[in-house]
Order: structure tokens, then sequence, then C-alpha cells
């Protein structure tokens, strides 16, 4: 196994990039470009992959192979601990708290919380000759159409959660009509999939219309948030459905390249494995969800291999934020309860889903290129999942407008220089689901503010006003070196405060 210090994981693609292409100009499809697809895990966390943690008690044998044919990262992170803000920050190269949503996630109905003259990770695509597709969980907000004309803003704030309020307004919603604001409006020229597989409706959506009307009520016995229903609608037919239907999208593509971003719900609650997977893991339900997982990542990357297209097609495996470690009883758990089972999905890292802590936002991040990107290879560099737009647009040769992708870095643009490089990001920032801040740089990390800002409870009674940890030395962030070292917490500090401050975190793209 080759380790690589730097960003030099795609070192080849400095032989295939094309010229730059401006996007607000006309571009005809260049042969030279790959198919690019990203899959997205929901709630999967660092350690549940067995090529990262030797403790783990579920098989992933094709994440391990994806692993063994491209690039690891071990020190990527989701932009946001919870998973709207992430999706947020993947498709549009921005962090989503500089959008209208500071903290927390979408609730079912609200609007979209991508804008309308937001440049997206698709419509950049589309616009130099991709065919672009999502396939999956949505999780960014829709325009319902309703019978009196009335929108969910009218009753509550867009991340509020009022299961009343929520559920007396979906009354109104006329699911006939085309559903706006979300795939041909952010981008997308195809989407199939579900928005969220505990939210109302279920049932599937494809492009702007439900596949099945919603005529039923869910039943209360089943697992998620009261609303409307298709009937005979079965919560674990949504995983393998969405591998089904990305492989058949990949089968029946041909001649123009393709964007695919597959959002997976797993293995985010309701954990609902299909029978074939049930027992095949030592972390109960959980551990199978995961293992189910795996399999529909390999269903993609088989689809990719049958079309003979894998040399030419780059592949991205990650996950929107950490595990919050739920076994999966009655499809849910108490948090950490897999850990009696022996396994840890944080791995050695503090924390949970929606922490600052590591185990938050530290997540998987493997990339495949063949012939690309070298074989086994790991990275130590500090990435984050908002800069996949500025390295799609390198890859694919797009010059970003500079009000365009205002916190993602290229991770192809260091690789101009051959032998040692200096590290791509000096800085990176997280978000909680409560809000709460932290930066990184280097092997520093400070937090502004005391606890997880999450989910978990313990260190919430700390006495400094924030938290400074030294990763290198203590990754497990055990040590608060806020007191001892009070003028680097303060040098990081005033560098957040200019980020937020200022609008964007790089500078814009040459």
């Amino acid at each position: 196994m080759t380790i690589y210090r730097s960003t030099s994981i795609l070192l080849a693609l400095l032989c295939i990039l094309p010229a730059c292409t401006h996007i607000q100009g006309t571009s005809s499809p260049n042969p030279t470009r790959p198919n690019i697809v990203i899959i997205l895990a929901d709630d999967m966390g660092y350690g549940d992959l067995n090529c990262q943690n030797p403790d783990s008690k579920i098989p992933t044998p094709h994440l391990d192979r994806l692993a063994s044919q491209g690039m690891r990262f071990t020190d990527a992170h989701s932009p946001s601990a919870v998973c709207t803000p992430t999706r947020y920050a993947l498709l549009t190269g921005t962090y989503a708290w500089r959008s209208n949503l500071k903290s927390g996630v979408l609730w079912p109905w609200d609007p979209p919380l991508i804008e309308e003259d937001t440049l997206t990770l698709p419509a950049m695509l589309r616009d130099v000759g991709y065919d672009t597709a999502c396939i999956g969980k949505w999780h960014l907000g829709w325009d319902w159409a309703t019978t009196d004309g009335s929108s969910i803003a009218d009753v509550i704030k867009s991340g509020t959660f009022d299961k009343y309020l929520r559920g007396e307004w979906s009354k109104k919603i006329d699911f006939t009509k085309p559903i706006e604001g979300g795939r041909i409006d952010r981008g997308f020229d195809y989407y199939y999939g579900d928005d969220v597989p505990n939210f109302p409706p279920y049932t599937f959506i494809e492009n702007e219309h439900v596949v099945i009307q919603p005529s039923a009520d869910k039943p209360k016995e089943m697992f998620g948030l009261p609303g409307p229903m298709a009937p005979d609608w079965d919560l674990r037919d949504v995983m393998p459905t969405i591998a089904h239907k990305s492989a058949e999208y990949i089968r029946q593509h041909s001649e123009k390249p393709y964007f695919l971003y597959v959002p997976f719900t797993a293995p985010h609650t309701p954990i609902a494995p299909t029978p074939e997977f049930i027992g095949k893991s030592d972390a109960y339900r959980y551990g199978d969800f995961v293992n189910e997982v795996d399999w529909a990542v390999g269903q993609i990357v088989q689809a990719i291999e049958d079309s003979g297209e894998a040399d030419n097609t780059l592949v991205i495996f990650t996950s929107d934020n950490g595990s919050p470690r739920r076994d999966g009883s009655n499809m849910n758990g108490a948090v950490s309860s897999v850990l009696k089972y022996g396994h840890n999905p944080s791995h050695i890292y503090r924390g949970t889903k929606a922490d600052i802590w590591e185990a938050g936002h530290r997540v998987p991040f493997i990339a495949k290129w063949p012939g690309q990107i070298n074989n086994n290879t790991v990275s130590n560099e500090m990435i984050s999942l908002v800069d996949i737009m500025a390295t799609c647009a390198a890859i694919t040769g797009v010059q970003l407008p500079k009000d365009s992708a205002l916190d993602s870095y290229s991770l192809v643009g260091p690789l101009k220089q051959f032998g040692y490089m200096p590290p791509l990001r000096k800085d990176l920032i997280n978000h909680s689901s409560n809000g709460m801040f932290a930066i990184r740089q280097g092997e520093w990390k400070f937090i502004d503010g005391r606890g997880s800002g999450g989910w978990s409870k313990d260190g919430r009674d700390a006495k400094a006003p924030g938290q400074l940890y030294n990763l290198s030395t203590d990754p497990q962030e055990t040590q608060n070196l806020y007191d001892t070292h009070p003028e680097k917490a303060q040098s990081m500090h005033t560098l957040l405060r200019h980020y937020q401050k200022s609008g964007r975190s790089v500078a814009a793209q040459p």
C-alpha cells in the first residue's frame, strides 16, 4: 500500500485535463471528460469499513475492493455533522451555514434550500455536455403544489420541527400536480427517489411526479413521521430500488458523459435491511444494513464495469456525516446501542453523528479512477465534501464564476507540481447539528463552544469557553489545551470569524 501525504491522488490527471471552459459559454461534449459517479451513504461511520477499522464487525468486501483499486482518505470530513447541510455543500461548493439554514436539517414539506440563482454541481456539468441524474435521497426541499396555493412557509419556518403543524398543512398538498424546486431547477436531467425515508410522503418520486399516489396514511406502528403513504409501501424496498435504478441508468447510458449522484438512504433509520442481509454481520441490524450498503456499491461498480466505461469513470464513495451508532432495534435503537456488539462506527474518534467532535464529521472517502488514481493508496490530506465541486470543475476544464463554490478547493490543482506538495488546505471549517463551529489548522482543532454541539452529553460542563485539541497526539480529543495555549485558540478563533464574515473561505478560482 502506497501512502501519499498530499493530494497527489490524481497525479495522472494532468495528462488529460482539457483546456478551461468558461461555464457562461457554450461547449461541445469532450470525449476526454470522464463519467462521474458520487455515492453518498447516509449516517455511515468512519469505522464501519473493514479497510479502515480492523475491529469492524461488518463485512464490506465491495468497499474494501474499491479502496484497493483507488485512494482512501483518512482525514476527510463532511461539511456538517448532519445531512441536509452536507448535501447543500456537496452540490454547491459552499457551506450551508451561509444559507438560511444555520443549524439542523429541513423537515417534511420545507421549500428548497438551494437558491435558484446558485450554480450547482450538476448544472455546471450539464452546461458542458453532461447528462445529469440523481437517484436516491434528496432532503433539500421542494415546492409542493397545494389545493389553495399556500406554502408551508406561511405557517412554519424552514428547519423548525412541529409534527402537528406540518401534518395539518400536508392535507392541502395536491399530489397530482408537478413537484417543483427539485431536480430540473437545480441542474439534474433525471431524478428518482423517496426524498427522505422516514419522512412523508412515503412513495417514490420520478422527476416532478409521485410514482404512486400516496392515498393512504402511514400506520402508527410503521417507523417514521406520520403522513401520506402509497398503499403497501415497504421501507425495506427503498435501498434495493435505489441500487437497481442506479445500475440500470449506467447500463442504459450511451454517448454523452454522465454525472450520477447516488445519495443512499442507508444506514440511516429506518434501519431496514432486506431478509437476505439479516445476520450477515456481527453488529445486529445496523451491521446488516451497512452490509447492504456495501452490496449496493457493488451493484453500481459492477454496472460501470459491464458498461465498458470503467477506465473513463471517476467513482467517489463517502458519507454525509458520522454514525449515531444505533443498533437497529425496531428499525432504530438508542444512540450508541450498537457498541454492545463490540462494533464502533466512530472507530477511535470521539462522539457520534451531529457532534462537532471528530466522529460527527470525519467520514470514509474513497476515489477510484483506473489509470488516473494509483491503486491501493492512502492519503492523509485534510479534505471536505465541499471540495467535490471545485475538483469536478478542474477535471472537466470548467472555470468557476467568482461568486460560486465559495468554500471549495480543487483536489487537482496541487498536482501541477511533482514531488513533495504542501497540504492542499491550510484550514477547514466543521459545523455541528446545533450550529457550533470548529476550525482545523493542520493538527490543531479549535471548537468555538463547550461540549459536543450535538447529541453527545459529556463535556458540556467544561470550564473553558472553547476547546483546543492537537489531533496528531490526541485524535480522541480528550485533552482540552485551551487554557495552556490561549494564543493559538485566539488566533484560530479570529480566523474562523474572518471566514464567517467575509462570505468565503477560498479566493476566487484562477
